[in-house]
């Protein structure tokens, strides 16, 4: 049996990136079965988890022993107990030392960025001026990022060398700050361009996206502006034509939904399939195979 991860919102739920993210980028999606609910407010998750009993919050994760795990470090450290081949930590101690820390401090801070700057992966917004508390926090993203940097001596685009945990849990903060424009300072600048070109997050995106269930209480409100990571390859659904492949790329079904892309057809077995790669082709490497042969 597999195990059970229950998400939020992916246009919304910061933690359920995380824990998603955990699950996608170590190569344990074969393991997991993902469900997503859609409560209308923060407010409203716990009255969704009544099948999950006694988790109250999401992300949730059951495990294929029955474990249930609801909160996003006993998800990652459990993960890295079943599965410690998966490189979920990093195998040099100062680096682990590091990601560990730094993910930690990631769960019990930045409480200002948090609340003032809800994630949103539907709209980004024009730079804002930002209180105090949360200027602090900002200081301190650079601080302990440039720190990573420095004392794990790494030449990747992660913190402590290959993607981690850490990276895992500071991408809905690389969201924030380029949401609302303070993508800007060195370290920051680059470790968020890594995670806004990366193509699992991109994947995220284009299934929340793909689900529309967007929300004005999740909403910030403010004036809006285009999305700050890759620009997507153009394509858009289409209800006629004929598709040059005859089943799906993804699932291996018959085809039954349609997009077009640079004058040419492709088809699919569903609106999600269909819709998740209009929202970013070349997030899916299944898609991209197809189209480039």
């Amino acid at each position: 049996m597999p195990h059970q991860l229950i998400i939020g919102n992916r246009l919304y739920f910061s933690w359920s990136l995380a824990a998603w993210l955990m699950v996608e980028r170590f190569g344990l999606a074969d393991q997991v079965k993902t469900t997503v609910l859609y409560p209308a407010s923060e407010d409203g998750v716990a009255a969704l988890m009544t099948d999950y009993a006694p988790a109250r919050t999401l992300p949730t994760m059951i495990t294929a022993g029955g474990a249930i795990l609801s909160d996003s470090m006993a998800i990652a450290e459990e993960l890295a107990s079943l599965y410690p081949n998966a490189g979920l930590w990093p195998a040099a101690p100062l680096a682990r030392g590091t990601a560990r820390t730094l993910a930690n401090e990631m769960h019990s801070s930045f409480r200002a960025l948090r609340s003032d700057w809800p994630v949103n992966l539907h709209r980004s917004y024009a730079p804002i001026i930002p209180s105090p508390a949360v200027a602090a926090e900002l200081d301190r993203l650079e601080e302990i990022w440039t720190h990573a940097r420095r004392v794990t001596a790494q030449d990747t685009p992660w913190l402590c060398g290959d993607y981690s945990i850490a990276d895992a849990i500071f991408a809905s903060m690389a969201v924030r700050l380029a949401n609302y424009g303070f993508d800007t300072r060195p370290t920051t600048q680059a470790y968020i361009a890594a995670h806004l070109a990366d193509p699992a997050l991109r994947r995220w995106r284009a299934m929340g996206l793909a689900a529309n269930q967007t929300s004005d209480v999740f909403e910030y409100g403010g004036a809006a502006r285009p999305w700050p990571g890759p620009a997507p390859l153009a394509a858009a659904p289409v209800t006629d034509g004929t598709a040059e492949n005859e089943t799906c790329p993804y699932s291996g079904d018959p085809v039954t939904h349609l997009l077009r892309i640079d004058g040419r057809i492709f088809g699919f077995c569903n609106a999600f399939c269909r819709d998740k790669t209009v929202a970013d082709p070349a997030a899916w490497p299944a898609f991209m195979a197809l189209y480039q042969s």
